[in-house]
């Protein structure tokens, strides 16, 4: 079997947690080093039919000042129209910027239990740290 623990480096983006807020900002993701990023969505319960949608922002500036929406072209698959509750998802980004968030937004309902973490691959230095 071959090793990948030593050559990917996994950063927590948004921490296990209910989210009830209309929109939660993951932690900023520097992707330098990284020649590759996968994004990964853990969902649990969902209450009040809640429908939730997962989007990412990118940017070359550390605080995103210059964010934009990451198009479809620089996905690799895609988010689901609608989180589903106990289920797991992830979508690879092949963009060049330096900087990734994730956003779920909740356009009705009461919370979800979320979290999100983002896979940075093909380093520039392995093994991972």
């Amino acid at each position: 079997m071959k090793d990948l623990k030593n050559n990917i480096a996994v950063v927590s983006a948004l921490a296990a947690a209910v989210h009830t807020a209309t929109k939660a900002d993951a932690a900023i993701v520097d992707l330098q080093g990284a020649n590759s990023a996968t994004v990964v969505i853990n969902t649990g319960a969902i209450a009040g039919a809640g429908d939730f949608t997962v989007s990412l922002v990118h940017g070359d500036e550390s605080d995103l000042s210059d964010s934009a929406a990451v198009t479809a072209g620089d996905l690799l698959g895609e988010f689901p129209a609608s989180l589903a509750a106990d289920s797991a998802y992830s979508v690879g980004y092949r963009g060049v910027k330096r900087y990734l968030r994730v956003v779920i937004t909740q356009n009705s309902g009461t919370s979800i239990a979320a979290a999100a973490v983002i896979v940075k691959g093909h380093l520039n230095l392995a093994p991972a740290v």
